[in-house]
């Protein structure tokens, strides 16, 4: 049974779920309007694209999805140019920020900043996420110099449930929104971009110029729409749950359950040197228990926690876990 009642079909992604859903996302993040996009690159290209107008420079992390997964889209479908920073962090700090802007409009040509994107959680640094004073300090200052700021927020849903601050108080902060349909809802595809009614409003010519007005979009928008109902009550029980469990697991003897210092739901599993990672990790995933594999991106395995948490009890998790350490 989905929350906002039967499916209704939409025309070319217009109408029908895809705006119950719409609505559903707006309201929760205390926005104006919004709009199903079918990809979250979509979703941020459009937004960057809307805010610069005729200002190209975009600021935003070096780690960013925008700046490191996208093959400069923006500079070859939209004519912005971007200004990475943070190299190799998850973000960058308001006097960074400053630094950017006043290099912009104080070369021999000035080339005023467009829009500043800010991506929280940072996926390509193992869910880290940008303090809530940095974000603050971020947005009063691009708001004191009428710069809009952007919200990649795909994983917005889960950083309130691990941080405990309502989404309201994130999206607050920010101009535009994008939140991902796929990463925790169940869709398979979809992403929905929030901001003020006037930067919305007739955005759905720019999606159908991209190739973005999908048919049929209403039954994955009803996906979403059924996976966000008791979202926030599951999540907060399964943080609870991951609180307890990750006690339990530090008390083993090798292993330690690490918490980043600005973390979401993913953790570090630090493990004796003496243990095989590869061999641990693959015999975790023999006892039913799946967690990231080391590679060149993250060099030790990464705990996810998820509302999957909740249908073992913690007893039997760290039996699990102890098993696989000793062989």
């Amino acid at each position: 049974m989905l929350s906002e009642g039967v499916l209704w079909p939409d025309d070319y992604s217009l109408g029908g779920t895809v705006e119950a859903l719409e609505k559903r996302v707006a309201r929760d993040l205390g926005k104006e309007a919004a709009i199903w996009m079918p990809t979250g690159s979509l979703a941020n290209h459009i937004a960057l694209r809307r805010h610069c107008g005729t200002n190209s420079r975009v600021v935003l992390q070096e780690q960013s999805h925008v700046y490191h997964d996208e093959g400069d889209a923006l500079a070859r479908l939209s004519g912005l140019n971007v200004i990475p920073l943070a190299h190799d962090r998850p973000y960058f700090t308001a006097g960074e920020l400053q630094t950017a802007l006043d290099q912009s409009i104080g070369g021999r040509v000035s080339n005023p900043v467009g829009v500043v994107s800010v991506e929280s959680p940072v996926r390509r640094q193992a869910g880290q996420i940008v303090p809530w004073d940095e974000m603050q300090a971020i947005s009063r200052m691009c708001r004191e110099q009428a710069i809009p700021v952007h919200l990649d927020g795909a994983r917005l849903y889960m950083m309130s449930a691990a941080t405990g601050k309502e989404l309201k108080e994130y999206a607050d902060l920010f101009d535009s929104v994008y939140v991902s349909m796929y990463k925790y809802f169940g869709s398979p595809f979809g992403a929905v971009l929030a901001g003020t009614r006037e930067f919305i409003s007739g955005m759905f010519h720019d999606r159908r110029m991209f190739g973005g007005g999908l048919p049929s979009s209403y039954l994955f928008a009803g996906l979403a729409l059924d996976g966000m109902d008791r979202f926030e009550l599951r999540n907060k029980e399964a943080f609870e749950k991951a609180t307890s469990l990750f006690a339990d697991i530090n008390n083993l003897p090798e292993i330690e359950v690490r918490r980043f210092e600005h973390g979401s739901n993913i953790f570090e599993l630090v493990i004796d040197p003496g243990i095989e990672q590869d061999r641990f990790v693959g015999k975790l995933l023999d006892l039913g228990i799946v967690i990231t594999w080391p590679n060149d991106n993250w060099r030790v395995p990464l705990l996810h926690v998820n509302t999957t948490i909740l249908r073992r009890p913690n007893a039997e998790i760290t039996q699990a876990f102890s098993t696989a350490a000793s062989g």
